[in-house]
Order: C-alpha cells, then sequence, then structure tokens
C-alpha cells in the first residue's frame, strides 16, 4: 500500500479509550467512567493532545461543533430531546405487542398534553404554522421509540396533514379540531395490497350519486383493500381514504375523501370491514391493519377539495388542467413524510454509532502490542475502517437533511412556493431519503457486529433499532423507485439543455462528446496523471484533498452517466410504446445508479457548505478530515466506474484508498468527540455498554492484574517456563 501523508500515532492510551475530557460548556453525551482503580498503569499522552509534525494536534469543540449539528431549529430539537428522555415515552423491551400498542396510543395521549404536535397546524386552530421547526421535533422522538414516532406521524403526519393541506377551510374547521386533540385516531388510507408505491394505479373508487349528493366508496377486488395501515387495525375511528374519483362516468384520478371508519364502540361502520396486520418484523407498537369498503356513502363535502372539486350536479372542476400535475401536486403537499424519515433515519445511525464508538473506546480483547495490557477495540484499523467511514456518512447526512428541511420548511410556508420550488423539494426527497434510510440499516448492522455479543442483547438497543428502522426503506416510497424518480427529474434537466436546440448546437454537443469520450477511454487522461504523479505520490494525494477536485470527480460522475443515459434513451421517443418500454429498463439499474450518485453529490456538496460556517479552527480541521473522508470514500466505493472511465490513473486510485486509511487514522482521536457532538445523553441511549459499565469492568479486571504483579502473586504462563 502506497504511504501518503505523515502519520500520527495509531497507539491510544487509556485518556483516548473513555469518552475524552469536553470542552468548557460541552454537551454531556455519555456518562463519565469510573476512576481507574489503584493499581492501573499510568496512562500515556493521547494522540490527541500529542504535537505532530505540523505542530499541536488539532481539538473539537464539541459543544460548539453539537450546536451546529443540531441545526437550524436546535432549540426546539433540544426540547424534543429532553421531552424524549422522559421514561414515559420510552419503549419498554420484551412487552408483548398488545401491551406496546397500548403503551404508544397512551403516549399519544401525553404528546397532546404536552402540546408536543401541533406546530404544523394554523395558528387560528391553536398551532404554530412552523413547518420546519415541527418536523425537527418530531423527528428527535425516534431516541423515545420509533413506534411512537411513527404512529404520531400518521396521526398528525399523514392523516391530519392529508386533511390540512388537501382540504379547504370548511374541512380545517370541522376535522382539524378533533384530529389535534386525539379524538378522533385515524389512518392514512394510501396504500393497497395490489398497488403500493404506483399510486395513480390504486384501485379503490370514490362514485359520485348525484341523486343523494354522495360519494360512493368501493375497494372492488381483494387487491384494492387498503393495507399496511397505522391505527387501522384497532384504533382509527377515521381515515383520509385515497381512490380514483369517478362522475358523469369520468376518472379524473386519485382524490382525497375523508371518511368514518368506526362507532362509538370501537365496532366497523356499515359496509366497511378490516384485519389486523398481526405482528411485523418491527414497529409493533403501531397497529396496521388493512381495510375495505362495500358501498360506503360520505358526504359529497367529505371530498377534501383544494385541488380538485365536484359540484352538486356532479361536474367537476379543478384548479390545476392536467391530470397528471394535479396528481403530483397533491402527492407532494405529502412530502413531509420523507423529510421526517430521511432526519429519523440518520439520527438512529448517529445513536448506534455513539453507542458502538463508545464501546470500542472501552472494550479491549488480545495483547497485540504489550506483554500485559489488552487493545482497545477501536485501535484496531480494521475496527475504524467499519465505523469511522459511516461516522463520515452520518456526518454527511445531517448537514443535507438540514438543507433539506429548511427548503421544506420553504415551500411549506409560502416563503419558495413555485411550482419549481414544490419540483425540487419533491426531488431532493426522493434523493435522499433511500440513501439515509439504507444507511441506517448498514450502520446499525455493522453497530452489532462491532459490538459483539452484547450488541445482540436488547439492553443495548441496537437490535431493536434495527429492526424498527428496517421498514423505513419502503415506507413512503421503495427506495429504488424514488431513485428511479430522480433519474428522470435529472433526465428531464439534461434534455432541456437542448429543448430549442438547433442542428449546429446538436452536432457541436455530439462532436464534444466524442471528443470527450477519444479523451477518457483512450488512455489520454490516464497517461497524462500518471506523467504528473510520477514519483510523487503526495503530490496525487495533495490533488484528492482538495476540495474542487472532489467536486469535479463527484459532478462529473452524475453528468456522464446522465449524458450516457440520455443517448441511449434518445432514440427510444420514436419507437412504439412496448419497444420504448425495453428501452428504458435495459437502462433502468444505470438510470438508479445515476440518481444515486447526484444524491451523494448533494450530501458532499451540504457537508462542504456547513465546513465554510465552522468558525474554530481545530473542530474544522477535524471536520475537514471527516468531509474528506466522506467524499475519497465515494470515489473508493465507485472506482471500477472512474477506472474505466478513464477519470482516475491507476496510481491516483491506489492513492485514494492509501490516503483514506491516513485519514482514518488521523481520526481515530477524535472518533468519541465526534460521536459526543451527537449529544445523545445515557437516557437517549440506553445501551449500558454505553454507559459507562465497560470501563468500569476493564478498570477493574486492569487492577486486578497490575496488583498481583506489583505482589510477585501473579502465575507464571507456561510458554515463558519454555
Amino acid at each position: 500500500m502506497v504511504d501518503t501523508a505523515p502519520s500520527t500515532s495509531s497507539k491510544t492510551s487509556e485518556s483516548t479509550t473513555q469518552p475524552a475530557a469536553r470542552t468548557s460548556g460541552a454537551v454531556d453525551s455519555a456518562q463519565k467512567p469510573a476512576r481507574p482503580a489503584a493499581g492501573t498503569p499510568a496512562p500515556a499522552p493521547s494522540p490527541a493532545t500529542v504535537a505532530t509534525a505540523h505542530g499541536a494536534a488539532p481539538k473539537v469543540d464539541v459543544a460548539t461543533l453539537g450546536r451546529q449539528l443540531l441545526g437550524t431549529w436546535a432549540d426546539l430539537r433540544l426540547v424534543a430531546r429532553e421531552r424524549a428522555a422522559h421514561p414515559d415515552l420510552q419503549r419498554i423491551e420484551g412487552q408483548s405487542m398488545e401491551e406496546h400498542r397500548e403503551r404508544v396510543l397512551q403516549q399519544l395521549k401525553i404528546l397532546v398534553e404536552h402540546g408536543a404536535v401541533h406546530r404544523a397546524f394554523p395558528k387560528s386552530l391553536g398551532g404554530h404554522d412552523d413547518h420546519g421547526g415541527n418536523i425537527a421535533g418530531f423527528e428527535e422522538l425516534v431516541l423515545a421509540d420509533p413506534s411512537l414516532q411513527i404512529k404520531s406521524g400518521v396521526q398528525w403526519g399523514l392523516f391530519g396533514a392529508a386533511v390540512l393541506h388537501l382540504g379547504t377551510e370548511y374541512h380545517h374547521q370541522t376535522f382539524l379540531p378533533d384530529i389535534m386533540t386525539l379524538e378522533v385516531p385515524g389512518a392514512f388510507a394510501m396504500t393497497e395490497t395490489g398497488h403500493g408505491s404506483d399510486v395513480a394505479a390504486i384501485g379503490t373508487t370514490a362514485t359520485y350519486d348525484e341523486s343523494t349528493q354522495e360519494f360512493v366508496i368501493d375497494t372492488p377486488f381483494r387487491g384494492a383493500w387498503k393495507d399496511y395501515l397505522g391505527n387501522a387495525a384497532l384504533h382509527g375511528t377515521a381515515a383520509v381514504v385515497f381512490a380514483q374519483l369517478i362522475t358523469k362516468g369520468v376518472n379524473h384520478g386519485v382524490h382525497a375523501f375523508y371518511v368514518p371508519l368506526r362507532d362509538a364502540d370501537g365496532g366497523f361502520l356499515p359496509g366497511i370491514g378490516g384485519e389486523d396486520d398481526g405482528l411485523k418484523g418491527g414497529l409493533n407498537g403501531i397497529d396496521n391493519g388493512r381495510l375495505h369498503f362495500t358501498d360506503v356513502r360520505v358526504p359529497r363535502v367529505n371530498l377534501l377539495n383544494r385541488y380538485g372539486d365536484v359540484a352538486e350536479d356532479g361536474t367537476y372542476s379543478s384548479p390545476i388542467a392536467s391530470s397528471g400535475r394535479r396528481f403530483f401536486t397533491m402527492l407532494g403537499t405529502l412530502v413531509q413524510g420523507r423529510v421526517s424519515l430521511d432526519g429519523a433515519a440518520t439520527s438512529a445511525a448517529a445513536m448506534a454509532l455513539t453507542i458502538a464508538i463508545t464501546y470500542g473506546n472501552q472494550r479491549r480483547q488480545f495483547t497485540a502490542g504489550s506483554d500485559t495490557d489488552e487493545e482497545v477495540l477501536l485501535d484496531y484499523q480494521r475496527h475504524q475502517r467499519r465505523l469511522l467511514p459511516k461516522l463520515a456518512t452520518t456526518y454527511a447526512q445531517i448537514f443535507a437533511h438540514d438543507e433539506f428541511l429548511v427548503k421544506f420548511d420553504e415551500v411549506f410556508s409560502g416563503k419558495a412556493d413555485t411550482d419549481d420550488d414544490r419540483q425540487d423539494l419533491e426531488t431532493i426527497a426522493a434523493a435522499l431519503k433511500p440513501l439515509s434510510t439504507w444507511h441506517a440499516l448498514e450502520t446499525l448492522q455493522e453497530a452489532r457486529e462491532a459490538s459483539g455479543g452484547a450488541g445482540f442483547l436488547a439492553e443495548n438497543r441496537i437490535v431493536g433499532l434495527r429492526q424498527d428502522l428496517d421498514i423505513y426503506v419502503t415506507f413512503e416510497g421503495d427506495n429504488n423507485v424514488l431513485l428511479q424518480l430522480v433519474a428522470k427529474r435529472l433526465l428531464t434537466d439534461y434534455s432541456k439543455q437542448f429543448a430549442n436546440a438547433d442542428a449546429g448546437v446538436m452536432a457541436r454537443y455530439v462532436v464534444q462528446q466524442t471528443a470527450d469520450r477519444a479523451y477518457h477511454g483512450t488512455g489520454l487522461r490516464r497517461l497524462a496523471q500518471t506523467i504528473a504523479d510520477f514519483g510523487s505520490t503526495a503530490r496525487s494525494v495533495a490533488e484528492l484533498r482538495d476540495t474542487n477536485t472532489q467536486r469535479e470527480l463527484l459532478t462529473d460522475r452524475v453528468e456522464a452517466m446522465i449524458g450516457d443515459i440520455a443517448g441511449r434513451l434518445r432514440e427510444a421517443r420514436k419507437l412504439p410504446k412496448s419497444d420504448a418500454a425495453a428501452v428504458f429498463n435495459r437502462n433502468q439499474n444505470e438510470l438508479i445508479e445515476a440518481a444515486r450518485a447526484h444524491a451523494e453529490l448533494l450530501q458532499w456538496e451540504a457537508f462542504t457548505r456547513a465546513l465554510e460556517r465552522t468558525t474554530d479552527a481545530g473542530t474544522k480541521q477535524v471536520l475537514t478530515w471527516v468531509r474528506d473522508l466522506f467524499g475519497l470514500g465515494l470515489i473508493e466505493k465507485h472506482l471500477a466506474w472512474y477506472l474505466i472511465n478513464g477519470r482516475l490513473s491507476p496510481q491516483r486510485a491506489q492513492a485514494v484508498t492509501a490516503y483514506i486509511d491516513r485519514l482514518i487514522e488521523r481520526l481515530r482521536p477524535h472518533a468519541q468527540d465526534l460521536v459526543d457532538a451527537f449529544g445523545y445523553r445515557p437516557e437517549h441511549l440506553r445501551a449500558k455498554i454505553a454507559s459507562g459499565a465497560e470501563q468500569e469492568r476493564q478498570d477493574e479486571a486492569r487492577a486486578y492484574y497490575a496488583a498481583q504483579r506489583a505482589a510477585g502473586t501473579l502465575p507464571v504462563p507456561e510458554k515463558s517456563k519454555k
């Protein structure tokens, strides 16, 4: 392996195997371990405080960094965290499904009592008209129990939000007060057994009957049953039901209707039936179930008619002429589900890393470099490689999510509410939610394995979080389907560049693309890189560290992938529909990969902007290493593409991996500070292995052996006698 940068000492000491001393005023995120017992070997200087060839090593201002990580709605997040730290809102491990469901229902009532769920609703109804702050606080409920977060999201973020955003003043005044107080628990009945992500194709119908001025709701076949709905199995007394609106024999597409479900005794109303989804792989505090409807009649005014209305005589009208644009506008008003999943998944990853890195900083195993002391797990390079790149990704996601949340707030507050703004928000949501939810599962699994058998115990939270977060990857849209939506938007934007281009412009573009392929594909670029780097790996690394170089490499991949796919799809427009679909299908995997590359670029850009706002010199240096680890980690992950397409020479590609190893070594002394900056206290983590208990065990064991050595009573190993 190529050595690319000066090394810091990789050998850590007692002072780096427990949470480091905090900067004054820091966010205290872990219970401090016990003081080393008498007889424990004196600690050596920590690499974090040892002068290096570059001068004094940087220090992280944990308190300031922690505040930055809290983002735009920092104070609201802190209030929400205090609430999540209360035992009455926290999950009790080992409860039965029935007990868990009842506990979460009672917890929703506590949230109402604390005024914790009304922030997004109108001031006229007792809310705050604060959409961004509402989501920021809501995301923190994942610390208490993901079931609580999701069930409250069903009630106020889906059911209530649908009435708010798809209804008009009549619906707000009639339905929202009881929704806000939980007098009417409700379901969000969109998904069907036969149609999940393809909402436009749902089978449920709402046919207008002019004679009675009612809509007749039907699920005409089994696949049209509404499925996987929170609050449907037990608690919901009403639902917002999505159905194909049919009037005067014309289907006007999917619209939403307010439909009562149960009577005062909890029984289904006439024409309504359902089933309990039963035990699930996680989130068993939520009563998910199925609903079906047969000739269920609701008044005409129960149509949530902000974007489409039916007059008494059955005449349909809408402020949006295009049925397709109308459909996407209606769904776009409900984008907050994807926003909150992105934030909650990132928080779960941060919790898992806090637990695993704290434990890895205390747990000792094998005497690799000492005759007496075992090594701290986090001193092993492989352990660092497993956890620190995921920590870097989590930081990138936190910064990207805050920008995402600001964009959401601007759209929903009306500050930036054009059609383009809403489309941009939908695209960002479809780009970031897949990456963060996948990352959460990968991080939770790695944290579990990195914590050994202790990580498998329910008392240490990781396995429970892994089960609960599993469904996040298909909540609010399957991740692959969402990325396909992103890719289509990228293709649309790409094609707009040439919408009015004449033959000369197109010809120049084709020549440019051909020349670009010749330059990158024949080895000329690789040759130039090799000559430039010859005899100086440090020169190669210096360029890779450069912000503009990283941006160019990440951006170039997105643009090149989209350009290649667009070229292959261009002729498909002239083909019959079935042939065009086949061409698109052959490029689907690459489309999704291009969208993923775009989302990764969004995260990297957000991290880079966050770096520009960081003022403390030591913190900025460490964060720069974290950003570089994230950026170069993306390049390493896609190294085959960069080599095949001539964007990197073999020598420079080798330098990527070598420098990542060096970055990880540099970051190792700061690992505890970086997770402590997340600001999670013991009552948030509720993991014994992150409480300081492991440090106490290690100190006790080391003191025991040190005392025996000092007294000369330690038995001599057999092999030393040979």
